[in-house]
């Protein structure tokens, strides 16, 4: 006997209801949109590269290899154009160190800014100095510990501003770099009597009170102006420097390797910082050279 269409209909019904339930597929989630930022692979470099860590520890390696040279010589690191007209005769010697990337790895205050999408600004540099965690760089410790075995002073001239001084002075000692005293910290906006600069930035004034106190062996620094003032940023006015001062790289001046931020990138925007951030990047892809 064939089943009535009625009895066939719930037939099937109770058939539906006895199968499992599966779960709804799963929606894929939409992928993030992540903001370009030039600062990506400079920093990931920084901090996970065994090429920066070598870069860095071989600078100071090399330049520990020039110590007794330098001692014998009687070196004097400063160009002629800006050593003081009067210094005393048996000066001690010193080494003059920029901090931030040359003594002091700031990438953690970096990679904040990369994560964050944000740009550099003083009140968030500020509380970074303020937490005293940034690490020695690479090779530092190193030299630092055979200059003191040669009764050289390290001497600190940062633009690190004077009330960051005690943060900084704490976070050296802590970083197991050596503080002679308060007065090798050499920060901007320090006032130094007979001299005057046209930024607060430049350096200048403040190499030359450390020769008026020490024979300065040896410059370290991540930027041009840590050796030298550099009154015009451009980047032809920054070859030239470096055509005519060159050949002291090597021997008493030592760059540390800094992908990060720099005079050579606001050359490439012609020193504009308050231009948007695209308007700069254009310029820097400008500059660019992609034919030999």
């Amino acid at each position: 006997m064939r089943p009535t269409p009625l009895c066939a209909a719930l037939f099937a019904l109770a058939l539906a209801a006895c199968q499992p339930v599966r779960p709804a597929a799963p929606v894929a989630a939409a992928p993030v949109a992540v903001a370009a930022d030039d600062n990506l692979n400079a920093v990931l470099w920084v901090q996970r590269s065994e090429e920066y860590q070598a870069a860095s520890a071989q600078a100071y390696r090399a330049a520990i290899a020039q110590l007794d040279r330098a001692l014998a010589e009687g070196w004097d690191a400063l160009v002629p154009a800006e050593r003081p007209s009067a210094v005393g005769a048996e000066r001690p010697p010193a080494v003059v160190l920029d901090i931030d990337e040359t003594v002091l790895d700031n990438s953690p205050y970096q990679a904040r800014l990369v994560h964050s999408g944000e740009e550099f600004d003083d009140a968030g540099w500020e509380a970074w100095v303020e937490q005293r965690k940034a690490q020695p760089v690479p090779g530092v410790l190193e030299f630092a510990r055979a200059a003191s075995e040669r009764g050289i002073t390290m001497v600190y001239i940062s633009n690190r501003t004077e009330q960051m001084k005690q943060a900084t002075l704490d976070n050296l000692r802590a970083a197991g770099l050596p503080v002679a005293d308060d007065s090798v910290y050499m920060g901007m906006g320090m006032e130094v009597p007979g001299c005057a600069q046209a930024k607060p930035s430049e350096k200048l004034c403040r190499r030359q009170l450390a020769a008026s106190r020490y024979r300065v062996l040896m410059q370290f620094g991540d930027q041009l102006g840590d050796f030298l003032r550099v009154a015009d940023n451009s980047a032809a006015a920054r070859q030239a420097l470096l055509r005519q001062h060159g050949q002291w790289f090597g021997q008493r001046w030592w760059m540390l390797p800094n992908p990060t931020y720099g005079g050579w990138e606001s050359a490439a925007f012609d020193n504009k910082r308050t231009l948007p951030r695209e308007a700069r990047r254009a310029a820097k892809r400008e500059a660019l050279e992609t034919t030999p």
